[in-house]
């Protein structure tokens, strides 16, 4: 039958095994240090796995499948004694559980989580408690992947990985009411970048751009990133361009036309 079933991109995967434990099918394992689709009735298509990949490697297609069988994937999880109750983690209540079985080796801190803002961690400063303003896990731009929940709609702030440090009112004044990537222009391997932000585009159409960086002249690579990806994607997203000095204090703040170059 035609219909939505998971495809993976094996070039892209690092084999992290995320999407293995995402998928409560079972219809995902890692092999050779890869993930693979099992089999096509193993696999609802609902895509629960794609916002749990860093790599941006999984899509839904529609093409000619078997029929998604609901008694195989009980009797494969009962085979494979993956329908074993297990206690769930305990966890800081605005902290995710990173625990389970992390096939492939990949690292349990690269698991997304969103958080729950009301329950979020405060630290005391002189003039009273401030409350983080994070609402999802992972922050780093090569482990995010394109299709995380948390940017659909949203706006999104780019940030150079120097800003949080340098802005003292970072999480208050930048921060809140965003979901963020950071990244590093001058150190990082940037060559897959530009790709990544614009499928971020295409897919989430964030509400704005918001790009936060340093004013020496290397860190404005990230916003040319942005501009870039901004046209490959065709999307006419705003973008907001935050200059930050490096004694910390806010430089500028302008829109940037959708006809800039990059």
């Amino acid at each position: 039958m035609l219909r939505d079933i998971v495809l993976i991109d094996e070039d892209k995967c690092d084999g992290c095994g995320l999407c293995t434990q995402a998928c409560a099918e079972g219809a995902i394992k890692m092999v050779h240090g890869k993930a693979k689709l099992v089999a096509d009735f193993l696999c609802d298509g609902m895509g629960a796995c794609l916002g749990h990949c860093p790599r941006g490697a999984i899509r839904i297609e529609k093409r000619e499948a078997a029929a998604f069988d609901e008694e195989a994937v009980h009797a494969h999880l009962r085979a494979t004694g993956a329908a074993v109750d297990r206690p769930e983690p305990t966890a800081h209540p605005a902290r995710p559980a990173f625990a389970g079985d992390h096939s492939g080796g990949g690292c349990p801190g690269s698991r997304f989580a969103s958080f729950d803002r009301r329950a979020a961690c405060t630290t005391t400063a002189d003039d009273g408690p401030i409350a983080s303003e994070l609402t999802h896990w992972p922050v780093q731009l090569r482990l995010l992947s394109p299709m995380a929940p948390v940017l659909q709609g949203a706006h999104l702030l780019v940030a150079a990985d120097c800003v949080p440090v340098a802005y003292a009112d970072f999480h208050r004044k930048m921060l809140r009411g965003r979901a963020v990537v950071i990244a590093c222009p001058k150190l990082d391997d940037t060559s897959a970048y530009v790709d990544k932000l614009a499928e971020i585009m295409r897919s989430s159409r964030p509400a704005a751009i918001t790009v936060a960086h340093m004013e020496v002249p290397c860190c404005t690579g990230i916003l040319m990133m942005v501009l870039e990806a901004r046209r490959r994607s065709g999307v006419d997203v705003r973008v907001l361009d935050t200059v930050v000095g490096i004694r910390g204090q806010i430089l500028r703040e302008e829109e940037i036309p959708l006809d800039a170059a990059a």
